[in-house]
């Protein structure tokens, strides 16, 4: 490639989610709404669990753990996207765009981890409840726990330094509203063999691994369940699930779109309408599923909230 064809840039230009003015404002008051309820959901979920005694288990420290990825998450990507719907240049410096995609990579592989390490809890829950207690001791979900964060900082560290190293083109929009592995990697004019390699590699252990890790743990779950002969068993057992069930096939549905490609160069303009939903939507979304349908969590929002039982806020 001719020393002419490329050059060190400085700055990047993000093209957003849409090239119409008019739809600029709208989509601004929208996302804000969403970001909004996103804070205050995952903030709120940190600090019930954190105030509860009656939520101080395994499975409500995941939860918070889930929240708190979610609300760093929305944070890396959100509020530099809603600047952008009301400036005139859509601008981002190499530095932040690297720090973006850095820890943007760190939470959503985290959130992989951490759907997986919340399957196989309500595995030993549902499975083997008399052994639950000496199966789930805070040595183990304290160890799950570091190394669903270092599977993040593994992942990213892995990505990033291989995005380093990559030779940008003249050619300086990202077809993004946010710095991502692919549409950054359209902009090289050197050899991305090896980073196609690690985006391929690295997605498919932390999507495909936990998948699997999800997927063996509800069949043993329903196999459980189907045993259980009373009908509110059976409905309790599957309550218990069906909140995870759903974020789960949010997340992962629209995660796998975007990652599992051969080519980093495919499919740019469905991959935003895709990641739009792990995110943004997601985020915004598991603290209310799991609030809404979980019975503890009402119960504690209650007490903290000093409501009478005659008077629920559910």
């Amino acid at each position: 490639m001719a020393a002419g064809n490329y050059t060190t840039l400085s700055e990047f230009i993000l093209a957003g989610l849409t090239y119409k003015p008019e739809l600029q404002l709208p989509l601004f008051l929208v996302f804000l709404g969403i970001y909004t309820v996103t804070v205050v959901g995952n903030l709120g979920m940190v600090i019930l669990i954190g105030l509860s005694s009656n939520l101080h288990t395994p499975m409500y420290y995941f939860l918070s753990s889930l929240s708190f990825i979610d609300l760093c998450h929305s944070t890396v990507i959100t509020p530099k996207m809603l600047v952008n719907f009301v400036t005139e240049k859509n601008i981002i410096s190499y530095p932040e765009c690297m720090t973006q995609l850095y820890f943007f990579l760190i939470f959503v592989i985290s959130e992989c981890h951490m759907l997986a390490v919340m399957a196989y809890d309500c595995f030993v829950a549902i499975c083997n409840p008399l052994l639950y207690n000496v199966t789930m001791s805070y040595q183990v979900y304290s160890w799950l726990i570091v190394m669903v964060y270092m599977m993040g900082f593994i992942g990213a560290t892995a990505h990033t330094v291989c995005m380093l190293r990559v030779v940008i083109s003249k050619v300086k929009i990202i077809n993004h509203y946010f710095c991502d592995l692919f549409p950054l990697l359209e902009l090289s004019c050197s050899s991305t063999y090896i980073n196609e390699v690690t985006v391929l590699c690295f997605s498919a252990f932390n999507i495909v691994v936990p998948a699997l890790t999800i997927l063996g743990s509800y069949v043993f779950i329903i196999v459980s369940i189907l045993k259980i002969r009373s009908v509110e068993g059976r409905s309790k057992a599957f309550s218990t699930c069906s909140s995870h069930i759903t974020a789960v096939s949010i997340f992962f549905g629209s995660a796998a779109f975007m990652y599992l490609q051969l080519s980093s160069v495919s499919s740019t303009d469905q991959g935003k309408v895709s990641s739009v939903f792990y995110t943004i939507i997601v985020p915004m979304l598991n603290p209310l599923i799991y609030s809404l349908r979980n019975k503890d969590v009402k119960v504690a929002l209650n007490k903290i909230l000093g409501e009478k039982t005659q008077t629920p806020l559910f």
